[in-house]
């Protein structure tokens, strides 16, 4: 969803909002006014936690393409802005009085409003797993490092779903269970080259793309661009639904390397 808005910068050095104005800056090699147009990731904070809305505030106003264009504390107010304000990514709790972020995950994505990007304190808890369901494009905890936070928002902006490697197995294990018997059946993989399916098998580890590419001697590009048929050839939203289906139908099982 490509933002509505975005910042004139200067030799990374952040300025305002487009306003119509060019605001030219000194900075190049000449010394002639200068300027670049960064798009900005807009989003919303959904917390019904204060500090942790200021502190997520602070580290994502500090980036200079992304914006914090508005903030709610529970699942309708995050529904209402989105809706007024068709943000890029809403970055959601899903434990809330009032309508949780499950629900709110539920009609931000059945309307297609925002990418939503859940997190929770609770690892890998019911309410998570329920937003992953209910289309959320990725999960992280709230402790999660600011560069990795930053990353995941661009990530999920940009289109890719995110959960953090350090959970994948987890998650997985969670959705369908440790045992043998297969929830799918594999011939839904037969439309895969053998390459395809090792770059989903890396999907199903918790690989990045970039990881995935030096693993497999590979582009990060090409990397991408393996992912994005998988997608299509699968029918699949996303890359979570590409993990889940991995190991569904047995490609990899939760424990293997």
């Amino acid at each position: 969803m490509a933002g509505a808005r975005g910042a004139l910068v200067g030799w990374g050095v952040r300025d305002r909002e487009l306003s119509g104005v060019p605001v030219p800056h000194y900075g190049n090699r000449a010394g002639e006014f200068c300027y670049r147009l960064i798009r900005m990731v807009r989003v919303v904070l959904v917390d019904d936690q204060e500090l942790m809305r200021v502190g997520l505030r602070m580290v994502l106003d500090a980036q200079e393409d992304v914006e914090v264009v508005a903030e709610a504390d529970d699942g309708a107010a995050a529904v209402e802005r989105a809706r007024e304000l068709a943000p890029d990514v809403v970055l959601m709790d899903v434990r809330m009085p009032g309508m949780d972020g499950v629900r709110a995950t539920e009609l931000i994505v059945g309307e297609e409003l925002a990418k939503v990007l859940v997190m929770t304190t609770f690892d890998l808890d019911d309410y998570a797993l329920s937003a992953l369901r209910a289309g959320a494009s990725g999960f992280l905890l709230k402790d999660t490092p600011p560069a990795d936070l930053v990353s995941a928002v661009r990530s999920v902006d940009e289109g890719d779903a995110v959960v953090s490697p350090s959970v994948t197995r987890r998650l997985l294990d969670r959705f369908i269970g440790t045992g043998e018997t297969k929830l799918r059946d594999d011939s839904v993989l037969e439309s895969l080259t053998g390459r395809e399916r090792e770059v989903l098998v890396n999907m199903a580890r918790g690989l990045s793309n970039g990881e995935i590419a030096e693993r497999l001697y590979l582009s990060e590009a090409t990397v991408k661009t393996h992912i994005g048929r998988i997608l299509a050839k699968l029918e699949l939203r996303d890359r979570v639904q590409a993990v889940v289906l991995a190991y569904e139908t047995g490609l990899i099982r939760p424990g293997t390397e």
